[in-house]
C-alpha cells in the first residue's frame, strides 16, 4: 500500500509547538503524504515557520487565510486543498509517533475498514509525558458515538474514495465529533488501532473554560447538528453527562 495521505493541520500562533508537529510527520515510517497547513492569521511567527519547512519539503504545503475565521474554516480550507486517497488530521501542537500512519494504514486494511483511529497518550505543554492514556471501545458503534466523543481527532484517518470529501459546517463548534458522527453514521461501527499512535498535548489555556463550553458545545451537537427539540436535548444531554463523566473516565488509563 502505497496510497498518498493528506494531513489537514489548520494553526494559530503555534510557533511554540509547530517545528515538533512538523518534525513528527517528516519522521513517519510511511513516507507518501502531504501535509496541507492552513494559517488562520497568526501574529506570531507560526507562518514564517512553515514557510522554512515547505522551502524545503515539497509535502509541506502552506495557504494562508487573510483574516482569522476559525479552527473549523481553516480546516476546510486544507481539505479542499487536499489530493490524497486518505485524509488525516493533525492539530498544530500534537504530536503523531513515527509508525502512526504505517500501522494505520495496515490496519485499515487488514480489517477492510474506511475510518479507524487509535488510542493516544497526553502530555503537557513542555512535551513531558503526562502517563494519562486515553483509550476507546474497541468496537465503537454510532450509538456509543452518539453519547460520547471517543475519537481522538489528531488519530483519526477516514478514505475518501469511500466517502468522498466530507464538509462540515464550519462555523459550528465540535466540528470533529461532528464529522465523526456523520461516518458512523453511514459505516455504523468501526474499529481503533488498540494502542497509541499519538501524542496530545493538554495546554494551560485550554482548561478553564472547558468545564462550560463542555456543556454548551455538547448541547449544540444534540440541538442543531442533529436537530432535536429543546426539551429532547436537555434529556439527551444528560446521559451525554453520565458518559462523559461516569463511563468515558474507565478508558483513560495511567500508564
Amino acid at each position: 500500500m502505497n496510497n498518498l495521505v493528506s494531513i489537514l493541520t489548520p494553526t494559530y500562533n503555534t510557533e511554540k509547538f509547530i517545528r515538533a508537529t512538523i518534525e513528527s510527520v517528516q519522521n513517519q515510517t510511511y513516507q507518501n503524504w502531504e501535509m496541507i497547513l492552513v494559517d488562520d492569521a497568526s501574529t506570531d511567527e507560526t507562518a514564517k515557520i512553515i514557510s522554512d519547512f515547505a522551502d524545503k519539503d515539497s509535502r509541506i504545503k502552506l495557504f494562508k487565510l487573510p483574516k482569522n475565521s476559525g479552527n473549523g474554516f481553516a480546516r476546510n480550507v486544507a481539505l479542499e486543498k487536499a489530493s490524497g486517497k486518505y485524509i488525516a488530521f493533525l492539530d498544530a501542537d500534537d504530536l503523531w509517533f513515527t509508525n502512526k500512519l504505517e500501522k494505520q494504514l495496515q490496519f485499515l486494511k487488514a480489517n477492510n475498514l474506511p475510518f479507524t483511529f487509535s488510542f493516544y497518550d497526553c502530555i503537557d505543554e513542555e512535551g513531558n509525558n503526562l502517563n494519562r492514556r486515553v483509550e476507546a471501545p474497541l468496537n465503537l458503534t454510532y450509538n456509543q458515538l452518539f453519547f460520547c466523543n471517543y475519537v481522538g481527532n489528531l488519530t483519526a484517518i477516514y478514505d475518501a474514495d469511500y466517502f468522498g470529501k466530507i464538509v462540515i459546517e464550519a462555523t459550528q463548534k465540535r466540528q470533529d465529533w461532528r464529522l465523526w458522527l456523520t461516518i458512523l453514521k453511514q459505516i455504523k461501527e468501526t474499529k481503533p488501532v488498540p494502542e497509541p499512535l499519538a501524542f496530545y498535548r493538554i495546554r494551560k489555556d485550554s482548561i478553564s473554560s472547558s468545564k462550560f463550553k463542555l456543556i454548551k458545545h455538547n448541547f449544540g451537537v444534540y440541538r442543531d447538528f442533529h436537530g432535536f427539540n429543546f426539551v429532547s436535548s436537555v434529556l439527551l444531554m444528560i446521559r451525554f453527562l453520565f458518559t462523559q463523566l461516569v463511563i468515558k473516565p474507565r478508558y483513560i488509563k495511567k500508564v
